[in-house]
């Protein structure tokens, strides 16, 4: 059986090196933090109506509207992404698909779901390869009527992401945008009712805020749980925010882990001890 005295001096142990772990992660953190995350977030503009006679392409290259896609009663999914992004905006769509398609309501037929690049430089053409590979995911009868990837000009991308608080920047040095991932409910007639944070949305959460949006109601604030994309940076050995935070967030758990199975095995060593007594 372990001693009494080497399980303290274990414990012990792994509350400094968790101590130190933990605080060298924090400043870590603080100095991984680029300047660019400064200038990108997600603000709530819950009510807040959207530029409806701002001007796209759509997956075909033709010329439309916002407010084409609000004029038939149903809400619409806004997901504000750019198709080359090489991290989170995959994760985003594939979490936004995942769960429309364990939901009982149906794109087109229920709802819309509009995919708005943010990058000006982005074409019709990219936009139609990526809802193809989106549709083929999601697998479903007339899917296609009610799915819509856009792209357009800087001016009324801009006019968008400002009316739905969602705010990036462009990193020239790995010819990159950084910003936050969440997806937006919209009520038929464009006004934001609901925000979900992340790349894994609850099907029920997002099927309730659809049928709130569609008659009209707009929901509450949803908790911020932000995740930044941002590349790793080779030149200074530091990965961007949201990979720093997961880095941290898995460290913190292993770190909890230990102390928890060395004190378990600490109060099992002394229950041993006095029922030899």
């Amino acid at each position: 059986m372990v001693s009494s005295f080497t399980l303290r001096r274990s414990f012990a142990v792994i509350a400094v090196m968790a101590a130190a772990g933990l605080a060298g992660s924090a400043q870590t953190l603080t100095l991984a933090k680029p300047e660019i995350l400064n200038k990108v977030g997600i603000v709530q503009k819950l009510n807040d109506q959207l530029p409806l006679d701002a001007a796209f392409l759509d997956e075909t290259g033709k010329a439309v509207r916002l407010g084409d896609y609000f004029r038939d009663s149903k809400p619409v999914v806004l997901a504000l992404v750019y198709y080359k992004c090489p991290m989170l905006c995959n994760l985003e769509l594939d979490g936004m698909f995942a769960s429309l398609k364990r939901i009982s309501l149906r794109p087109g037929a229920d709802y819309r779901v509009i995919a708005l690049s943010f990058a000006p430089e982005e074409t019709p053409e990219l936009a139609a390869a990526k809802r193809e590979t989106y549709l083929k995911k999601f697998n479903q009868p007339d899917a296609a009527a009610g799915i819509h990837f856009l792209t357009g000009k800087a001016p009324e991308i801009q006019r968008v992401t400002e009316a739905a608080g969602f705010h990036y920047a462009y990193d020239k040095r790995p010819d990159q945008f950084a910003h936050a991932s969440a997806i937006m409910v919209v009520t038929p007639h464009g006004r934001l009712a609901r925000y979900f944070y992340g790349i894994h949305y609850n099907e029920r959460d997002l099927r309730l805020g659809l049928v709130e949006a569609s008659e009209e109601k707009i929901g509450s604030p949803a908790d911020e749980i932000i995740l930044f994309c941002f590349h790793y940076d080779p030149t200074t050995g530091r990965y961007g925010l949201a990979i720093m935070n997961v880095l941290r967030a898995g460290g913190a758990l292993t770190t909890i882990a230990l102390l928890l199975g060395v004190f378990l095995l600490f109060r099992k060593d002394r229950a041993g001890k006095r029922d030899a007594a």
